[in-house]
C-alpha cells in the first residue's frame, strides 16, 4: 500500500509538474504560474496520500530521512524505486499527450548556459537543503502543526521554483529529473541533478537534527517516524 502510494504521489506530482512546461509552449504560463502548479500539486499529493507512505515522492527526502533514523533502511531501495517507476512513468505519459509538439525537451532538467558547473550544483544544494530543512521542521517535529505541513512543503517549493527554476529548472529531486530524461532522451549533466538534491537533503536532515528536542514524556502523541 506505502508503496503504491509513492508511486502514484510522484507520477501525480511529476506528470502535473512537468505538465506545466509544456503547456507553456502553447498558452504563456510563465515561471509564476509553473511556480504555483509545482507547490500546489506538491501540497496536494501531501495531504493525499502522506498518510499512507509519509509522501516523500523524492529519493533525496527518503535516503535523508533514513540517515536520522526517521524512516527504515530496509523500505528506502522500495521507496525509491517506486518514485522512479512513478516519475518515469508520468513523464512518458506526457510524451504521449504532448507529441504533436515534437519533443518534451522543456520537462528535462537543464540549468542556463550562461551557469556554471559549480553555480549549477550549488543551486540545486542550497534549494533542496531549504526543502529538506522545511520537511524536516514541518513532518518530522512534534512541535509543529501536523495539519499545515503540507501547505509549508508546498510554499516551500513555489518559492524555490520560482527563484531557480529560470536557472536550473528547480528539481531538487533526482526522480523528476530521471524520469524526464528517460522519456526525452536529454541525460546532459544528468548526475549533477542526482548528486546535489541527494547531499542537499542529507545536510539539511543533519542541521535540523540539531535542533530537534526529545519528545517529553508527558507529550500525548501517536506519532510514528514516516513509513
Amino acid at each position: 500500500m506505502q508503496i503504491l502510494a509513492e508511486v502514484v504521489g510522484t507520477y501525480i506530482l511529476v506528470f502535473i509538474g512537468c505538465a506545466s512546461a509544456l503547456t507553456d509552449r502553447v498558452e504563456k504560463v510563465g515561471i509564476v504560474g509553473i511556480a504555483m502548479v509545482w507547490g500546489f500539486v506538491l501540497m496536494a499529493a501531501i495531504y493525499a496520500v502522506g498518510h499512507i507512505s509519509g509522501a516523500h515522492f523524492n529519493p533525496a527526502v527518503t535516503l535523508a530521512l533514513a540517515a536520522i533514523r526517521r524512516t527504515r533502511w530496509k523500505q528506502v531501495p522500495m521507496y525509491v524505486v517506486a518514485q522512479l517507476v512513478g516519475a518515469t512513468l508520468g513523464s512518458l505519459t506526457l510524451k504521449v499527450l504532448f507529441h504533436k509538439q515534437g519533443n518534451i525537451d522543456p520537462i528535462a532538467t537543464q540549468y542556463a548556459v550562461t551557469t556554471s558547473h559549480l553555480e549549477a550544483f550549488l543551486w540545486e544544494f542550497i534549494i533542496t537543503f531549504i526543502l529538506m530543512f522545511s520537511i524536516c521542521a514541518n513532518a518530522t517535529d512534534h512541535r509543529a502543526s501536523p495539519g499545515l505541513a503540507g501547505f509549508a512543503i508546498g510554499s516551500t517549493l513555489l518559492v524555490n521554483v520560482l527563484v531557480a527554476g529560470p536557472i536550473t529548472g528547480a528539481s531538487m529531486n533526482p526522480a523528476r529529473s530521471i524520469g524526464p530524461a528517460v522519456a526525452s532522451g536529454v541525460y546532459t549533466n544528468l548526475w549533477l541533478y542526482i548528486l546535489a538534491p541527494l547531499l542537499g537533503a542529507l545536510f539539511a536532515a543533519m542541521v535540523y537534527s540539531g535542533l530537534r528536542v526529545p519528545i517529553p514524556p508527558h507529550h500525548n502523541t501517536t506519532d510514528q517516524p514516516p513509513n
